[in-house]
């Protein structure tokens, strides 16, 4: 199935992830709303909002750059309204915009706490409630968190309580909104790496150079994303999904092209359950992305 003539609108859709989920439905060419606060380039992010829409626009899609902050209750809606009012409507909601700060509790000053509260939780419950009335009036209305399943072992929250917390919130939004609003056909899941995915945060952030090359690209968080979005919406909702158990659920096999790196071990990601092993022939390394 196509998403050729659907609407999304994405946050966090200048660079990373949520670039790599708006190209993917630009190849079928799909109208994508990009919503993201980077309108100027930054000097260690790559990308903007209208580099993203000319990479959009080139890959066959459709875009509409908006300066958006998840946090301006003002902001979210006005893009919103837009996106619909310059596409006829919307189609997919995804919720991609995170912060993340991996520190114990002493070390996480309240003013971080309250930014990744904010655009992690908060951010995703806003957006969602601005896009549900016009995915009520969708054929195949989709919202997709980019969260972990609700593991709640204290190994996932012991090392970084407030980010946890965070994305938890992001998770908990899918739990309920998938039942609340079950009966108007609107599908509510959440998507999540089995391992390191090669991204500014990545590189930044969390692991460098070295712990890019045991990542995978962003394309299987994209492939996984689009192969959710042409699922009908009644039938799969309330999904929390490890992108490589999903798509070999949907027929794929290779997924040694998603390596940034093969001659490396896989660096895993945390919050993957320990009752979702890897596919058949796929070995994760050792270590992890967090520091618990």
């Amino acid at each position: 199935m196509s998403l050729q003539g659907k609407t999304l609108f994405v946050t966090g859709a200048s660079r990373g992830i949520g670039l790599a989920i708006a190209l993917r439905a630009a190849r079928d060419g799909a109208n994508v709303a990009i919503a993201a606060k980077t309108a100027e380039p930054h000097p260690k992010l790559p990308g903007t909002i209208y580099t993203a829409a000319e990479d959009i626009e080139k890959a066959g899609g459709k875009a509409l750059p908006l300066i958006v902050d998840v946090r301006d209750e003002a902001s979210v809606m006005a893009a919103v309204e837009e996106t619909a009012q310059k596409f006829g409507g919307i189609d997919i909601c995804v919720n991609n915009a995170s912060a993340i700060q991996l520190t114990g509790t002493l070390a996480t000053d309240m003013k971080r706490y309250d930014l990744m509260n904010q655009v992690n939780a908060r951010g995703t419950y806003l957006t969602s409630k601005a896009c549900i009335p016009h995915l009520k009036r969708s054929a195949n209305p989709h919202v997709l968190m980019l969260s972990p399943p609700l593991d709640m072992s204290a190994k996932w929250f012991a090392g970084h309580t407030a980010y946890s917390m965070a994305k938890f919130g992001m998770s908990m939004c899918v739990l309920g909104m998938s039942a609340e609003f079950k009966d108007d056909g609107i599908a509510f899941n959440a998507l999540w790496p089995r391992t390191g995915i090669a991204t500014a945060a990545i590189r930044n952030a969390l692991a460098g150079e070295e712990g890019m090359r045991r990542c995978r690209t962003p394309e299987i968080m994209a492939d996984a994303a689009h192969a959710i979005f042409v699922k009908p919406a009644r039938e799969f909702s309330g999904n929390f999904v490890i992108d490589d158990t999903f798509l070999y659920g949907e027929g794929v096999r290779d997924f040694e092209k998603y390596r940034v790196d093969p001659t490396q071990p896989l660096m895993p990601d945390f919050f993957v359950p320990d009752s979702v092993p890897p596919p058949p022939g796929v070995k994760i390394g050792g270590g992890s992305l967090s520091p618990a």
